[in-house]
């Protein structure tokens, strides 16, 4: 076997060790380390955990004049914690994503020069399946920390959705100045059941899509969003979003943990983990995050603007 295919398959330490420029970095690493993990593009991997196996090689800038100083060093603590801060943030299809971001975060600790990231799956085959990747200092561009806006959510019934008043509702609540996020009840009618419940859970998440794209269709500054970083994007430029509930929630790690999707409590839970500034329910809701208002009085209020 030639040296080449031989390091193919090596620990990532010893493909660091191969292609080490002519003044070789200090290596830490992180051998076999499993976690057990919600991931995976097809069906049949949501709604179960696999095992995922970690190798993380980290080539790093040592100062001179250590003095047995645990703080001039980069920490073992520092790989494990950048998989725990991935592992967390969302649920993933792709170990390409998952490696990728691993490898930014490590990288964004200003001692990192270089990182090999290898993650396998243990559980899909006879077989590991996985991926590395490595990435140096210059081959990613590690943003500076941003303070993201904190969004006001509206909660709209669908007696709102439907009325004629509703550009003039629109227009009060952008005179608030504040990223506006619009979340939707469910359509009134009832919904295809399901035997299963994660099914039935897809089936009432698409049921409050379809809602939102009819609130879309009768103002155009309401644009439909469905993932954190158009989310993100649209509160800074000011646009009106309305969210579209499916992949956030299914792609949490702790997901809304209520047995039957109720669009109500969906919203209070969006709002909490966005860190909304306010939360104001509009229309003939029984129940609805913040203070809650009939269209009429939204409309009649000498000021309409949200109570912190």
């Amino acid at each position: 076997m030639s040296s080449d295919i031989r390091l193919a398959f090596a620990h990532p330490s010893e493909r660091a060790e191969a292609t080490a420029g002519p003044d070789p970095l200090d290596r830490i690493s992180l051998r076999d380390h499993i976690r057990e993990v919600e991931i995976g593009a097809f069906q049949a991997e949501r709604g179960i955990t696999q095992r995922l196996c970690f190798n993380v090689v980290v080539e790093v800038q040592i100062p001179r004049g250590l003095d047995d100083d645990v703080d001039k060093i980069l920490s073992y603590d520092r790989i494990t914690e950048a998989i725990d801060r991935e592992l967390s943030e969302e649920r993933l299809n792709l170990l390409e994503t998952l490696a990728e971001r691993v490898a930014e975060d490590i990288l964004a600790d200003d001692r990192a020069a270089r990182v090999f990231v290898r993650i396998e799956k243990l559980d899909r085959g006879p077989g590991a399946l996985g991926v590395e990747i490595v990435r140096d200092r210059d081959m990613i561009d590690v943003p500076p920390e941003q303070d993201l806006p904190h969004p006001w959510v509206v909660y709209l019934g669908n007696d709102v959705i439907a009325d004629p008043a509703l550009p003039r509702l629109l227009d009060r609540l952008e005179a608030a100045e504040l990223p506006l996020i619009l979340c939707v009840a469910a359509p009134e009618i009832t919904a295809p059941q399901a035997a299963h419940p994660a099914a039935q859970r897809r089936i009432d998440l698409l049921a409050i899509e379809q809602n939102a794209w009819v609130l879309a269709g009768r103002d155009r500054r309401c644009v439909v969003v469905g993932t954190r970083t158009e989310l993100d994007w649209a509160m800074k430029q000011g646009q009106i979003s309305v969210w579209a509930p499916s992949k956030i929630v299914l792609d949490a790690i702790d997901q809304p943990d209520f047995e039957e999707m109720n669009a109500a409590e969906l919203t209070r839970w969006f709002a909490a983990s966005f860190e909304a500034k306010a939360r104001l329910s509009i229309g003939a809701v029984e129940d609805g995050p913040g203070q809650v208002l009939s269209l009429r009085e939204a409309l009649d209020a000498p000021v309409l603007k949200p109570i912190c």
